[in-house]
């Protein structure tokens, strides 16, 4: 039993028990297009935290509102389970991955239960079963068909605490660490399987604009990883080497070459370091493309500058990568950052070729480039035939002019790597005949090539699995080899989202027909971590099956939501901090549905929050004094008067529905929480006040309880239950309202700012104990008059008032107000009319009189003395507090 006084524990079971009787959250195949919301499917580490609460009571809550909104829902779950910490953790406890990972996975599933997720489990996918890592495979087969897979020597990051390749997204931040264990990331030349993305860089990149429905943070990390970029490829001539190709966005600064530089595993530095004993020992012990510096070692080769016929001295460069452009570039130090260090270091000219853009009339001056490079546009100078040009003229006309010269286009983004050298994860479906066929797709009829018995060993378990490795060529039947690499298992999650529309499907990856009208997710919700992995993957593999396997959609995800972290006094949580907070501990003391609350009342999903164990004690009063109110209301059910305070309640009501429903579609959970709170508190200040409108009442809760149903869904069936409601909330409607969300903000603003204006006269005046308060609504020509101030665009707006007769009898007062009016032009909006301003003030005004313990009058203009009616103002009626 809970402080609050109800037994969550009990109230939790008997409706989880319920749902799964009613099969609540079932979504029949017959459906045709559902409102589809998922959020990321998590790796099966064991339990729950606080980030997994977060992001699911995010996706359930949301499928809970469509559902009450008459949708039909599609919110599945499943198990991203390939990955290296089972295979880590089932060599640690000498056990092996399948059962550590599918203990975590029945610990998991049961803690989703209790936490009141409500998933469709008939369609619980699991990425390490053979029934799904079968398709990865036959997916990897069409790709290879359509000549998107290649296999080639390349280097490549490697972790040696995981003794595996990463692909470059799973390397972060400027110390290249491993995104699994913060290992630093060694470079290694391996051969490797990868998925051509880059044949699909253009349309990743232009596809971005219309993902309307995701965050801007995320969809420009996405641009920037494609990171395109338009330039110019041009020869220099390198003796006894022949043309050299460079890239470069700036050939405006063709002219400020004073150096050329070459990557240190460009064929001409791996020739140089044959026979150049300095050229060697800088590849093999200096070069270090993610130090501070640009670092380098001179030739004694000179590169010819195509404009100017300069010789200029040959570079070997660790800032100059192979993979990056060409591997060899022109270094311009008067106009390039690093460039500028490194020329600096090496005492190399520096000569300035762009100017800044001169007055009108002046001719360019040279910047000074002694101590940085001045890296802007400009107008070009010491540039020959082209000084005096802009420098996107000088672009155009170089381009065009140099004979070696050509537009070109280089990216960031490089293809995807996914060979794995690990036990735990899909194999490679790739046999090596030992003549002369060479690498050969194993045929769809032997799909799944599944993994053989764990062996706990020392690297790649596959290599220790002798016999699973033998084998026969499919093309020629002689000897050969299994594939020992496995796949990246960013791979398994790339597709899944298809998976769920037909889980069980045994002779294709997805129902083509239903996927095509169950397509895209609606609503997608994660971490915005996997911004330029799992999000740009999943697109990448969109975009293909589309082109080649009957898909119709080319985007996986409508809406993507990137929640916040939860924090712990500002520091993320984390066991290696020792400030992990339990859920279960939360759900066991506190129940699911508190832990619920508080994290969508804490603050908009997207954003990071502090746990707070007060703010969780605080939220499980509320729902016990909820409880409380239901119960009260139902054994002694009050009758009052259906009275201009009803009348109030009632406008309350609708007004929070309106809101509410709003903020529940623009997933702004916590201010649709506050408003359903904020009503409460009406209804509770409601019962205090006077004896309520049993109608109004009742309304009341059960627009409450339908509020907080998709939060606090357990709660919510046992208080729909006590209210004697039929069937389960969970299908019950959601509440309407027939309300403009306009009309309520301006009635609310209305009534707060006199209740404001009323504590500030109290207050300055030093009233204690007020024995009347009159509240006089403005005269009708000042709403007229505000609302030609609203849509005139006239220079003399008194004039323009002073037209109308109505107005201009009001004489002096007319000026002053439009005095007034003129004043705040800029600001003026629109207020309620003159009797609904009455209507919502005299509704209103028995919280004025339980505030300040007074009778209120509400006064119409007509009946008011001059000397008051004066100071009323459409929306700031006059305030006269008898003493």
């Amino acid at each position: 039993m809970s402080d609050a006084g109800y037994d969550h524990a009990e109230v939790e079971r008997r409706w989880q028990e319920s749902w799964d009787e009613a099969d609540a959250y079932r979504t029949s195949d017959d459906v045709e297009d559902p409102t589809y919301v998922l959020g990321m499917y998590p790796y099966p580490s064991g339990k729950l935290h606080m980030g997994h609460v977060r992001n699911y009571t995010i996706t359930d809550a949301y499928a809970r509102f469509r559902r009450m909104q008459g949708d039909e829902v599609l919110h599945p779950m499943g198990w991203d389970a390939f990955g290296l910490p089972a295979e880590n953790a089932a060599k640690e406890r000498d056990t092996n991955p399948r059962d550590w990972t599918f203990d975590c996975i029945e610990t998991m599933r049961d803690q989703m239960g209790a936490m009141g997720f409500g998933y469709d489990w008939e369609r619980e996918i699991t990425t390490c079963t053979p029934d799904y890592y079968q398709w990865n495979q036959w997916l990897f087969a069409r790709f290879r068909e359509e000549g998107l897979v290649e296999r080639r020597d390349a280097e490549v990051n490697w972790c040696p605490e995981c003794e595996t390749v990463l692909a470059d997204e799973q390397v972060e931040g400027e110390a290249e660490l491993c995104w699994r264990c913060d290992t630093p990331v060694e470079q290694r030349e391996l051969e490797q399987w990868f998925l051509k993305i880059t044949e699909y860089a253009d349309e990743l990149l232009e596809a971005i604009d219309d993902l309307e429905g995701w965050p801007n943070s995320v969809r420009q990390m996405q641009r920037n990883w494609i990171g395109r970029q338009y330039g110019t490829e041009l020869d220099f001539e390198i003796e006894d080497h022949g043309s050299v190709t460079a890239f470069t966005t700036r050939v405006d600064t063709v002219y400020g070459a004073t150096f050329f530089a070459l990557a240190p595993d460009h064929p001409i530095s791996e020739a140089l370091a044959e026979e150049d004993d300095d050229v060697r020992h800088f590849i093999e012990h200096e070069a270090d493309p993610d130090g501070d510096e640009p670092n380098g070692v001179e030739t004694d080769l000179t590169a010819t500058n195509p404009v100017t016929g300069e010789e200029i001295p040959v570079y070997v460069a660790d800032f100059v990568l192979s993979d990056v452009g060409t591997g060899a570039l022109m270094a311009v130090p008067g106009h390039d950052e690093r460039d500028h260090a490194f020329a600096q270091k090496n005492d190399i000219d520096i000569v300035p070729v762009i100017a800044p853009e001169p007055e009108d009339g002046e001719e360019p001056e040279a910047p000074d480039v002694s101590e940085a490079a001045f890296t802007d546009d400009g107008v070009l100078i010491n540039s020959g035939d082209y000084s005096g040009l802009d420098s996107e003229t000088a672009r155009e006309r170089l381009t065009e002019e140099i004979d070696t010269a050509e537009e070109a286009t280089q990216y960031q983004l490089r293809d995807w790597g996914i060979s794995r050298q690990r036990y735990w994860g899909t194999p490679i479906p790739i046999v090596h005949c030992h003549d002369d066929c060479g690498a050969v797709s194993v045929p769809d009829e032997e799909l799944p090539v599944e993994l053989p018995e764990f062996i706990n060993t020392t690297g790649n378990p596959l290599d220790a699995a002798e016999e699973w490795q033998e084998t026969t060529c499919p093309k020629c039947g002689g000897d050969a080899t299994r594939e020992t690499d496995t796949m990246d298992t960013f791979v398994d999650s790339s597709w899944y989202f298809l998976r769920y529309v037909s889980p069980d499907l045994e002779d294709a990856p997805f129902d083509r027909e239903r996927a095509n009208d169950w397509m895209p997710v609606d609503q997608y919700v994660g971490g915005i971590e996997h911004a330029v992995m799992h999000l740009l993957y999943s697109r990448f593999f969109t975009k293909v099956l589309a082109d080649h396997e009957g898909l119709e959609h080319r985007e996986p995800f409508t809406n993507l939501l990137a929640q916040g972290m939860v924090q712990l006094e500002g520091e993320k949580m984390s066991k290696s901090k020792g400030n992990v907070v339990s859920p279960q501990r939360i759900v066991e003391e506190y129940g699911a549905d508190t832990a619920r609350l508080f994290m969508m009342q804490a603050a908009q999903p997207e954003r990071d929050f502090d746990w707070s164990e007060e703010g969780v004690r605080s939220t499980n009063a509320f729902l016990g004094r909820l409880k409380d109110m239901v119960e009260e209301y139902v054994v002694d059910a009050p009758d009052g008067d259906d009275d201009a305070i009803a009348s109030y309640v009632d406008a309350e009501i609708d007004a929070t529905i309106a809101i509410a429903t709003d903020e529940y579609d623009e997933l702004t959970f916590n201010k649709a929480l506050r408003e359903t709170q904020d009503l409460v508190r009406t209804l509770r200040q409601y019962s205090e006040y006077t004896e309520p409108h049993a109608e109004t009442y009742e309304r009341g809760l059960s627009a409450v309880v339908r509020l907080l149903a998709p939060v606090t869904p357990h709660l919510a069936e046992e208080l729909w239950d006590t209210l004697d409601n039929d069937g389960l909330v969970v299908d019950a409607a959601w509440p309407t309202a027939e309300i403009d969300a306009d009309h309520v903000t301006k009635r609310r603003r209305l009534v707060e700012n006199t209740r404001e204006d009323i504590r500030d006269i109290v207050d300055v005046a030093g009233i204690e104990d007020p024995e009347r308060i009159d509240v006089v609504v403005a005269p009708d020509w000042k709403y007229d008059a505000l609302a030609i101030a609203i849509e005139s665009d006239a220079d003399n707006l008194i004039g323009e008032l002073m037209g109308h007769d109505h107005i201009r009898e009001q004489g002096d007062a007319a000026a002053d107000y439009g005095q007034d009016l003129q004043a705040e032009r800029e600001a003026l909006s629109m207020s309620l009319e003159p009797d609904e301003e009455y209507a919502a003030l005299e509704a209103a005004a028995w919280l004025i009189e339980r505030e300040f313990e007074a009778p209120v009058n509400v006064v119409q203009a007509e009946e008011a003395d001059d000397s008051v009616l004066k100071n009323a103002e459409p929306g700031r009626p006059a305030i006269e507090i008898e003493d």
